[in-house]
């Protein structure tokens, strides 16, 4: 996870208070104004109400102890800063902790419509919101420490399963599909491919099929071929009651059956913005 990035995290004062300038500042209200357009319709009802209780400035990039205080007040989370890109171990650390690791810098206007690294924008809009969800956040702190201990080879297995729900997970919902993923709510491009491509393959996920997602292939710089769907978002509960060494057993499973082959070239280039 931890590799060079052209980003550097700004750090916060004594109080916890970073200075952002004027332009980051307008880079945050761009961002979150075209993406409050995106969302409606698309988003899932959990993570509107959590963007309803956390009631997100839309003129400035919010102080890490706002978000915290609400999410303090309703699942026990906070946002931890972090630099721009952390390492594994840290992270799964965090996670375990009810941490939620928030880079703090934002994207250049020259990556506004896509950047691989998760920036502040990424994490507060995409992920926060759902953290106020007690099934979403319960899952969260399970997974990471369930990858606390793991080697480094099970947590490349594990990855799949944070990548295909936390990251970009849909709701099969009987309103039409609906996204919870951070990942696809914090992207305009990836909302309308994952909800309205023809050609995506989005497969039911349950707590019998969590081997089928540990050994699904996945890139982070294309858009998704394969989509899995939840009907709710606190169908999670079920993944989570798992106990761990269920999890770390399917983790063992898969790596002796190998992953599926994989639905996208190597040589694809970067997603389109």
């Amino acid at each position: 996870m931890a590799k060079a990035t052209k980003y550097v995290s700004r750090v916060p004062d004594e109080q916890g208070i970073i200075d952002w300038s004027e332009e980051e500042n307008k880079v945050w209200q761009e961002l979150i104004q075209r993406q409050l357009d995106c969302i409606k319709g698309t988003a899932c009802n959990e993570y509107l109400d959590g963007l309803e209780k956390l009631k997100l400035p839309t003129d400035r990039i919010p102080q890490l102890e706002e978000v915290s205080c609400v999410l303090k007040e309703t699942t026990g989370w906070v946002c931890e800063p972090v630099p721009a890109l952390i390492g594994f171990g840290e992270f799964f650390r965090l996670l375990s902790e009810k941490k939620f690791p928030v880079a703090t810098f934002i994207r250049s206007r020259e990556e506004f419509d896509y950047l691989q690294e998760p920036d502040i924008f990424h994490e507060i809009f995409g992920h926060c919101p759902l953290l106020t969800n007690p099934s979403f956040a319960n899952y969260t702190e399970a997974y990471g420490k369930m990858g606390l201990n793991a080697s480094k080879e099970q947590r490349v297995f594990l990855a799949r399963l944070y990548w295909f729900t936390v990251e970009f997970g849909l709701l099969d919902t009987p309103d039409g599909l609906r996204v919870y993923g951070g990942g696809i709510i914090s992207s305009p491009s990836e909302t309308k491919y994952a909800l309205h491509d023809e050609n995506v393959e989005r497969k039911t996920l349950s707590a019998d099929n969590i081997l089928d997602v540990l050994r699904t292939p996945y890139r982070i710089d294309i858009m998704q071929p394969v989509y899995y769907m939840l009907n709710k978002v606190s169908d999670l509960d079920e993944i989570r009651k798992h106990e761990v060494e269920d999890i770390m057993a399917l983790v063992e499973q898969a790596k002796s059956l190998g992953l599926f082959e994989a639905k996208f070239s190597p040589k694809e280039s970067k997603k389109a913005s």
